[in-house]
């Protein structure tokens, strides 16, 4: 059987459409997003309350800048690994905590570090004329720089988002939780007999990541303040 064949007539079982089967692309899909969504929101919830306040007094730049380079130098496998290790040694769920872990410590640094940038890059004159007309700290905090800097706050969101979607995809690899990878892993398994398997779950995690880069686009674009888009529009 040809390659096309094999994609063709992977794609054509009515079984990889179910929504109830657990070989299924919509359930790996969403078991892909699951993953990624909770380990986004975990991150969001830990680093940026802390980003946000240490940005308002102007703290942490070094910590910032580390941020950065941990975030680059992190190896994702080498920490999926790390924590089944430490997962099956507590006897915790080894589909579950390694890859939720992992994803979570993944997310931060673009999180943290976006949000930081966003606060400090507002002018401060806009913050103290918001001081000026009596706004308490933590007013300035959630009601000026949160929502002016929630574009770049997004952009980070985005670039972890994109990141985690291809490591959920590495999961696979140690445990069966590893949405549309785990076609790429049984491909694999399978051989010369398995490519249209992998190049299929391949494409269906490229096209995951694309819609998903496009709703954050989106989502940018809509949190945008108009008055800074038009400033923006006017710069460019």
């Amino acid at each position: 059987m040809s390659f096309l064949d094999q994609v063709n007539a992977w794609l054509s079982d009515p079984n990889r459409w179910s929504w109830t089967d657990k070989a299924g692309i919509p359930y790996r899909t969403l078991e892909h997003l699951r993953f990624s969504l909770l380990a986004l929101v975990i991150a969001a919830v830990l680093t940026i309350p802390a980003a946000l306040w240490l940005a308002h007094y102007r703290r942490g730049a070094f910590l910032a800048s580390s941020a950065v380079n941990i975030g680059r130098a992190i190896p994702s496998f080498g920490l999926i690994i790390l924590f089944w290790f430490l997962a099956s040694r507590w006897e915790l769920d080894t589909t579950f905590w390694p890859l939720l872990l992992a994803l979570v410590a993944l997310a931060m640094p673009p999180l943290f570090t976006n949000t930081y940038a966003g606060v400090v890059s507002l002018e401060q004159e806009t913050v103290d004329a918001a001081r000026g007309t009596g706004y308490r700290e933590w007013q300035i905090m959630l009601k000026l720089e949160l929502p002016l800097a929630s574009p770049v706050i997004l952009a980070g969101a985005r670039v972890s988002f994109l990141q985690l979607i291809a490591t959920v995809a590495i999961g696979a690899i140690v445990n069966d939780g590893g949405g549309l990878g785990r076609y790429i892993v049984d491909g694999f398994a399978l051989g010369a007999q398995g490519y249209g398997e992998i190049f299929a779950g391949g494409l269906a995690a490229v096209v995951l990541a694309l819609v998903c880069d496009g709703v954050f686009a989106l989502l940018t674009r809509l949190a945008t303040p108009r008055g800074l888009a038009l400033q923006n529009a006017r710069r460019d």
